[in-house]
């Protein structure tokens, strides 16, 4: 009799659901009819259509969503001030790189610059669109301590979430990204890992409400000296708790994105793992943990150097996958190109090219065609930071 209790739908309570019916027999002469929630978005269409734009062959995700307080330092590393002035002519730089779209299927923006338009009074949206780029945006509200967790962290931002990202829609923006994190450190706990993939599940629900593609990012951070086995240990439990409660949520698997951590050892481990290694593991944890209906898996370079991301992506593609597997960086593709602006106008033609020198490589990786030679000693050096924060 466990079915009595299933309490039945309102289809007409909202316009994302509807109801398909179905007989359960109760015995040998009864039949009672139940009814389960189906999702009917309008957006359906079209969410499924963005995801698999930007998870296009050969391309991947630009992420320039930090924020302002993080684009800071980033300019402070090479002697500018933290302005909007400042923070618009780097921003420009990188999105009106001739030739981008070759590489590039999505630039994550911070909400700043999604308003932001050229010092010619071009949207900066539009700029995006001319080469094919689909705008998106950072919706997330930062991480904050954890009560009663092991000195965790959890996500703020759903409070407000559906009319933001419904006035998110109307500027232009198709996908949205939510990080939140997980530090093996400090456990993890149970309870972070269920706050990670609840609140990354019910983002995910509302972005797809309001038009966008959500991607999910349960970050497992790369801090600590554990080894390779325990990051494919806890991401294992990472993910299969996220995909729980995605569906729990309704979320439609084919309109969505993710954004995982490679399964490495700890930053601090004694034992360095070859990008050969990393590719079994991560792949290990991918094909236990997720459905083939996702169609992208876009990697974080979580402070790996910039040839360290290329290589362990390359190696990931070296046979096929179930899933587009490719990349969202931001450090692994904007470090050189920094280093080369310096906040120069003489410079930007220079740093424009380095970055479609860091995307090129990038795109080979996602063919599985790179090659590390003639890379910089610049771009092979490391930039893992211990408790960074965005």
């Amino acid at each position: 009799m466990a079915c009595a209790s299933f309490a039945k739908l309102n289809a007409m309570s909202s316009p994302w659901i509807s109801q398909q019916s179905f007989s359960i027999r109760q015995g040998s002469s009864s039949t009672r009819r139940v009814s389960v929630p189906i999702r009917a978005s309008a957006y359906s269409d079209e969410l499924v259509q963005t995801a698999k734009s930007i998870a296009s062959t050969g391309r991947g995700i630009l992420a320039i969503d930090e924020s302002n307080a993080t684009c800071g330092k980033r300019l402070a590393s090479i002697g500018l001030e933290n302005t909007e002035a400042n923070r618009q002519a780097y921003r420009q730089l990188l999105l009106t790189t001739p030739g981008l779209g070759e590489y590039i299927s999505g630039a994550i923006l911070f909400e700043e610059t999604l308003y932001q338009s050229t010092t010619d009074g071009k949207k900066f949206v539009d700029c995006l669109r001319e080469e094919k780029i689909v705008p998106g945006i950072k919706v997330d509200k930062g991480l904050v301590p954890l009560p009663g967790s092991n000195n965790e962290s959890w996500c703020q931002g759903l409070d407000g979430l559906a009319s933001r990202s419904a006035e998110y829609y109307k500027q232009g923006a198709r996908f949205a990204k939510w990080r939140t994190v997980v530090s093996i450190p400090c456990g993890p706990s149970a309870l972070a890992v269920k706050e990670a993939a609840w609140g990354l599940a019910r983002y995910a629900a509302i972005s797809q409400d309001n038009g966008l593609v959500p991607i999910v990012e349960p970050e497992i951070l790369l801090d600590g000296d554990h080894p390779i086995e325990r990051t494919l240990e806890v991401a294992e439990k990472v993910w299969a708790e996220v995909f729980f409660y995605l569906a729990e949520n309704n979320v439609i698997f084919e309109g969505i994105l993710l954004k995982p951590s490679m399964v490495t050892p700890g930053a601090e481990h004694k034992e360095k793992a070859s990008p050969e290694t990393i590719a079994k593991y991560t792949l290990t944890m991918l094909k236990r943990r997720v459905p083939p209906a996702v169609p992208g898996i876009m990697f974080l370079s979580g402070g790996q150097s910039e040839v360290e991301a290329t290589l362990n992506l390359n190696a990931m593609n070296q046979s096929p996958n179930p899933w587009h597997v490719s990349f969202s960086y931001a450090r692994a593709l904007q470090n050189t190109v920094l280093k080369t602006w310096q906040g120069r106008p003489e410079n930007v033609e220079a740093a424009q090219k380095s970055l479609l020198v860091r995307a090129k490589a990038n795109s080979l990786a996602q063919l599985g065609r790179y090659s590390a030679e003639g890379e910089s000693e610049e771009a092979k050096k490391g930039m893992f930071v211990k408790g960074y924060t965005y």
